[in-house]
């Protein structure tokens, strides 16, 4: 058996029919990186009529020498040690001829599974012996990242859709939520006229030009495996709902009121603040309700790329405005979108999560955030180099070109 190049409609035939494919091993992937920096070409081991891998190989120069890449793959059968031997032999004959210093992969491969109830413990299954099988390849393990220093996370949260319910939340989570939907957050889908939108929101994060996400959108809507989310406030069932939450409060306020003539106890009297403080917020909020509602204003709050790969769908870039912080759109727009994709897809997979769980975790914010979406939390395989020269790979080293290309 041998590697050779294959056809987009190969690829694609063996790719389709892989139970662990991904969106990062297809031909959308690929052209997309096409754009920004990579060459890409489709490869397949076996024979002329059966293939056992394939893969998404992009190339890329780093201080004048060629590396490779392999984004979630190979698509292989990891169960089998004999295929991933031979596989990993007939894969450094093919790329030394090309000059080819190292090969990195990211296998898609879950390891274990984290519980949040015990202490975020790390209960791992028998893929974990992977690590053995692939290092006696020759494939060197890379350090365990805590944070977001690979290019792949290593930890991610995963939404079961078939069991999503509001209920099931944690009760921050569904107050957040009520914030929103009170507010009169609104879901609504996009188009590439609207790509301005989501660039205003997560280029901060990402730092990406202008023409990242244009061709993010471009490359994958061509066989309709991405989503353009838009969350809008509707000012008018922002003023409704919240007249409503107000004539509520006014009552029970008066109801305070007289209470405290009878009873002038400090427990009445700051049931009687608390009170008045929200009788100002809600005021506040049918003002300006009422404003934009005179002003036939728009405002957009939060934007989502998703991704759509067979049965899984995945929260690629999402960003909100700040100033709206106090709405809660993040939580209601990852709230939504659960919501539309139910019952048409399995997984909703959220993202990176870091590996530290702890409160002093400057990342704390955002795994508590996600973490109250009642996901499961998995840790992956991580990250290998496959080294093919390895005098030219320590000297990338020690100039420290790895990790400025991949050290985020």
């Amino acid at each position: 058996m041998y590697i050779r190049e294959l056809t987009v409609n190969e690829f694609n035939e063996f790719a389709n029919e892989f139970p662990n494919s991904n969106f990062h091993q297809t031909l959308n992937y690929a052209t997309l990186k096409s754009e920004h920096g990579y060459e890409y070409e489709l490869i397949g081991y076996g024979t002329e009529d059966k293939l056992y891998a394939a893969a998404v190989v992009l190339v890329k120069l780093i201080g004048g020498y060629l590396y490779a890449y392999i984004p979630e793959g190979p698509l292989i059968n990891y169960d089998n040690p004999g295929i991933i031997v031979d596989f990993t032999d007939s894969l450094i004959k093919y790329y030394r001829k090309d000059d080819i210093v190292f090969i990195k992969v990211n296998p898609s491969i879950v390891i274990g599974e984290i519980f949040e109830k015990k202490n975020f413990q790390v209960e791992y299954n028998d893929k974990v012996n992977l690590i053995n099988t692939l290092e006696r390849c020759g494939y060197n393990k890379l350090n365990n990242n805590m944070y977001f220093e690979s290019i792949l996370p290593r930890v991610s949260a995963i939404i079961d859709l078939d069991t999503f319910e509001f209920n099931n939340l944690k009760k921050n989570t569904k107050n957040k939520i009520r914030k929103g939907l009170r507010r009169g957050l609104t879901l609504e889908k996009g188009t590439s006229t609207d790509l301005n939108i989501l660039n205003d929101f997560a280029k901060s994060k990402k730092k990406k030009n202008d023409f990242y996400y244009k061709d993010y959108y471009n490359t994958f809507s061509r066989d309709d495996s991405i989503d353009l989310f838009l969350l809008s406030i509707n000012y008018q069932a922002y003023y409704e709902s919240t007249k409503y939450v107000f004539e509520k409060e006014l009552t029970k306020n008066e109801e305070l009121a007289l209470k405290i003539q009878n009873n002038p106890a400090a427990r009445n009297i700051n049931k009687k603040i608390n009170s008045d403080k929200n009788l100002l917020i809600y005021k506040n909020d049918l003002s300006n309700s009422s404003k934009a509602i005179n002003n036939e204003q728009k405002t957009y709050v939060a934007a989502a790329l998703v991704i759509k790969h067979k049965d899984k769908v995945t929260l690629s870039i999402f960003g909100y405005d700040k100033k709206y912080k106090s709405f809660a759109p993040n939580y209601y727009l990852i709230y939504a979108i659960a919501n539309y994709y139910k019952g048409s897809y399995k997984y909703f997979d959220l993202n990176g999560l870091t590996a530290d769980f702890s409160k002093n975790s400057k990342y704390h914010g955002l795994n508590e955030f996600k973490l109250g979406f009642k996901p499961h939390i998995y840790e992956y395989i991580g990250e290998f180099d496959l080294i093919i020269n390895e005098r030219t790979y320590n000297h990338l080293i020690k100039k420290k070109l790895l990790d400025k290309e991949f050290n985020k």
